[in-house]
């Protein structure tokens, strides 16, 4: 029999209502808010029946953390309080039958950039990792390969200040940890945010659905160098892996959701397999064989790293972090970064499409036509390493 949560008896769900999003405004909207089953854009492998949102009828596929199961994942429409809230109530029913999860997570607009994903139990206080008056929640569903699907249903939202505002800081520079990195592979599989994997792709899955983008976003994208400096890659987050699923490694012990005792950088993966940490098993038993805190799609790791074999790398976790940045606008592929402002300079990275570049400054070369228009403007996104204007969406910087 499946497992029913009843929803916060407060909050009314006759008349539903989603506040779509446009650019960063929205428009306000009485509180409570009840949201309709109506997922937007990044949603994958879910269906709609009446209020509830049901995992789709998609085969089992294997991604980063290589365990089969059915996933599926709802973005909902984000939503604007008349003021901003320290914390919300959310209120849902979810069905978990045959060993099936279900997790509603909630997020903040946050200093013009979106918070990482907390999950949210119904009808109790969630605390946001800073005051907002914008947020957005999402709901995964997982399930083994066989079996019936779990659902969500009845979702709702409501702003109080019961509880204080998690303690999140964005910091001038992000986070930069040295980690091991493999090479992911599994080509046709399809990743924890429903994008099917392609030869020579570019993305990168971390071990915690906090960071997860949407199949197509980018607001969560990891900078990722040689150690040696001489080649670095900037790709958004599209798959959860390697190893475990809740280890948000980068967070510091009061926020990270699981191995709170271990330095913040390090992966409970290279703990485990360096120094026996947890038996030298991940989360799920299994006994770990490679200190992997980050996996490489295979054009990350042989085209814009040009790795030779599975390694450490540095990485730096942008939206931990302040500063200049600018999106990658591309309809596929990756952009080519180069190491003067021209076409003709040699190739020292890539960028993947939609994710974001650390910018330094611009500084005036060759010009280019691209999908922002025709510019002679390249930006710096690290030291020696360029990219034309005409294919990232950005403001003005200061000059080189």
């Amino acid at each position: 029999m499946p497992i029913t949560r009843k929803p916060l008896a407060a909050l009314c769900l006759a008349a539903a209502l989603a506040i779509p999003l446009s650019g960063h405004g929205v428009a306000a909207t009485p509180n409570p808010v009840s949201l309709a089953a109506q997922p937007v854009e990044g949603s994958a492998n879910i269906r709609i029946d009446g209020s509830r949102i049901i995992l789709g009828d998609a085969a089992a596929t294997m991604g980063s953390v290589e365990l089969r199961q059915r996933s599926g994942i709802a973005n909902l429409a984000p939503v604007r309080f008349s003021s901003a809230t320290s914390a919300v109530v959310v209120g849902y029913q979810a069905g978990t039958p045959d060993s099936s999860t279900a997790e509603v997570d909630v997020r903040a607009f946050v200093k013009n950039q979106w918070t990482e994903w907390t999950p949210a139990a119904p009808g109790t206080p969630t605390a946001l990792p800073a005051a907002s008056d914008q947020v957005q929640l999402r709901i995964i569903v997982l399930a083994p390969p066989k079996g019936a699907n779990p659902w969500v249903s009845d979702v709702s939202i409501q702003p109080t200040n019961a509880i204080e505002a998690g303690r999140m800081t964005i910091q001038a520079a992000p986070l930069k940890s040295r980690v091991f990195a493999t090479r992911e592979g599994l080509v046709g599989g399809t990743t924890a945010n429903g994008h099917v994997i392609i030869s020579r792709d570019h993305f990168v899955a971390l071990p915690s659905r906090r960071g997860l983008a949407s199949n197509g976003s980018g607001n969560y994208t990891v900078k990722v160098c040689t150690t040696s400096g001489s080649r670095c890659a900037f790709e958004p987050v599209w798959d959860v892996g390697p190893w475990n699923t809740k280890d948000d490694y980068w967070n510091p012990s009061a926020t990270r959701e699981m191995w709170e005792d271990l330095p913040q950088g390090k992966p409970e993966a290279q703990a485990a397999y360096q120094s026996g940490y947890n038996g030298g098993k991940d989360q799920f038993g299994r006994t770990v064989a490679n200190p992997a805190g980050i996996d490489l799609a295979d054009g990350v790791f042989w085209d814009a790293l040009a790795l030779p074999d599975n390694g450490f790398v540095d990485a730096t976790y942008l939206w931990t972090g302040d500063g200049g940045r600018g999106t990658v606008s591309i309809t596929s592929g990756y952009l080519n970064i180069r190491n003067a402002a021209s076409s003709t300079g040699a190739v020292v990275g890539m960028a993947g499409k939609s994710a974001q570049v650390t910018v330094e400054c611009q500084t005036t070369g060759q010009s280019v036509s691209g999908s922002q228009g025709t510019t002679n403007v390249w930006l710096r996104v690290n030291a020696g390493m360029y990219v034309s204007k005409a294919w990232i969406s950005a403001g003005t910087f200061g000059t080189c």
